[in-house]
């Protein structure tokens, strides 16, 4: 039994005295009616009077009902008046952030929004919507950003997630929006503006950014603990739209460049320098965007990481069988590789290693340690029964964009061997949210023109005095099933 079934049962035994009193109330009333009826009802204006009586008591009851109806519940709060309230809280912003948050429809991470009616209209319907990230600069005093989230409220726009990066002057604030699809980019900046908002971006978004700053930031970091080749990738998805250039202490051919960077990193607006634990320096830039010093001080973190853990590449191995029956690995390869590649490279012809690099052979072993760091991309190595490397694919970060390169030994040549790792060259460039991947060759390396075309995927193709570009964009269109080699990883 419950403790209300409990209430109302002890309560029972009551009822009789309260309909006593009820009763006695009745009588004492019809008594009293009674005694100013004949008092009145005997005078000369007696009748008049209560029916005048009579009207007035009803025009009373119907005035106080309605008013009753009318004010029964308090008015909700307006806008200025959650600002007020905010803004009596002090200095602590971060209760000023999350009550203007709760305010204006915010949700944590990737669940379902919280939507409040606005006085320009209704809760944020079940149309069609569209995500857009969002930076922008407002003053650091309590208020001023519940001003911006009721602005946001106001055009339907739901807040889904919310990061804070403090300045010297000012705190940079990156939204996540759900806002209504016939919102334009335009609109939404005017309304940030009109809100006090400045240096205001804004770009479309899509689902991989539901996930929040903190499961994100982690994400990259495991990436990078297993994989020394992540490192660039896991800086450029930490950082947005970005030009990452790792530049070596020592050129390739063997002299001091003079790159570095202090311990500590450097930040210049849109320019990060920060030490490469291999050696040299690593840049970043964003012209668009300044960097702030939270991602100043993630970025610096992720390479500390990576300084720490050291030298490392995953080790999987794919065994397949050519058409002719013999049995191949294919691999990850690191600098480890360095002697067998050399090995390699004197087993070739000077055309096979002259379509490779574009330039003198003589200069194709100094390319090697430079090709086999993971600082700069990654490479797959193919290896006979024997253990000895015969061909050798690279995906290299070449800044925005992304190379392909094959050498495949002369021996080895026409098996299908150059499509298989290009193929998977390629899958891994997807992974890694790669647009494109550009290949560079001769105009009569028909080898490569064919492994490209074998793709399936849109083709570019520029050509300048011999040198044919071919650039593969890479869209939802999958890449084509290889050769059905039989393959078993171990």
């Amino acid at each position: 039994m419950t403790d209300v079934t409990s209430a109302k049962s002890a309560r029972r035994p009551h009822h009789w005295r309260r309909d006593l009193i009820e009763l006695a109330a009745l009588f004492t009333a019809v008594a009293v009616a009674d005694a100013i009826a004949n008092l009145i009802g005997h005078q000369p204006d007696g009748p008049y009077l209560l029916v005048a009586s009579a009207v007035a008591l009803t025009a009373t009851a119907t005035f106080h009902t309605w008013w009753a109806r009318r004010h029964s519940h308090a008015p909700p709060p307006t806008a200025d008046g959650l600002i007020s309230a905010h803004d009596s809280s002090g200095p602590d912003r971060s209760t000023d952030r999350l009550t203007a948050a709760a305010h204006a429809g915010a949700t944590t991470g990737a669940g379902a929004p919280v939507t409040t009616p606005t006085a320009a209209g209704p809760a944020l319907s079940t149309g069609e919507t569209v995500l857009w990230r969002m930076r922008t600069t407002v003053r650091d005093t309590p208020g001023s950003l519940a001003a911006l989230c009721i602005a946001l409220a106001r055009h339907r726009v739901d807040i889904l997630t919310l990061q804070t990066h403090p300045l010297a002057e000012g705190t940079v604030d990156e939204f996540l929006l759900r806002a209504p699809a016939p919102l334009q980019m335009q609109q939404l900046s005017r309304a940030v503006s009109a809100a006090g908002g400045s240096s205001t971006w804004i770009e479309r978004a899509d689902a991989h950014d539901l996930v929040d700053a903190p499961t994100r930031i982690l994400g990259l970091a495991t990436r990078t603990a297993l994989d020394a080749a992540e490192l660039p990738l896991a800086l450029r998805q930490l950082l947005g739209r970005c030009t990452i250039h790792s530049l070596p202490a020592v050129s390739l051919s063997g002299r001091a460049t003079g790159e570095t960077a202090p311990v500590e990193g450097v930040l210049e607006e849109t320019v990060m320098r920060l030490r490469d634990p291999s050696g040299g320096a690593i840049t970043i830039e964003r012209p668009y965007l300044p960097f702030t010093p939270t991602e100043f001080a993630r970025a610096r973190a992720l390479i500390e990481l990576d300084a720490r853990l050291g030298p490392r590449v995953p080790r999987s191995e794919h065994v397949l069988t050519l058409p002719e029956g013999n049995e191949i690995t294919v691999r990850r390869a690191d600098q480890s590789d360095l002697a067998a590649a050399r090995a390699m490279h004197d087993r070739c012809s000077d055309q096979t290693l002259r379509l490779r690099y574009h330039g003198p052979v003589r200069d194709a072993d100094r390319y090697l340690d430079h090709l086999l760091s993971p600082r700069f991309g990654r490479t797959l190595a193919v290896q006979t029964a024997s253990g000895r490397l015969v061909a050798l694919g690279h995906l290299l970060w070449d800044g925005d964009e992304t190379e392909v390169a094959l050498l495949v030994e002369d021996d080895w040549q026409r098996r299908g061997i150059g499509s298989e790792l290009l193929g998977r060259l390629v899958t891994l460039a997807i992974e890694a949210g790669c647009e494109s991947v550009y290949a560079v060759t001769q105009a009569s390396n028909t080898g490569m023109v064919a492994a490209m075309r074998a793709l399936a995927l849109p083709l570019d193709y520029q050509i300048e005095e011999g040198t044919l570009v071919i650039t593969a964009r890479l869209e939802a269109t999958p890449v084509r099933s290889l050769p059905p080699y039989e393959q078993a990883g171990r």
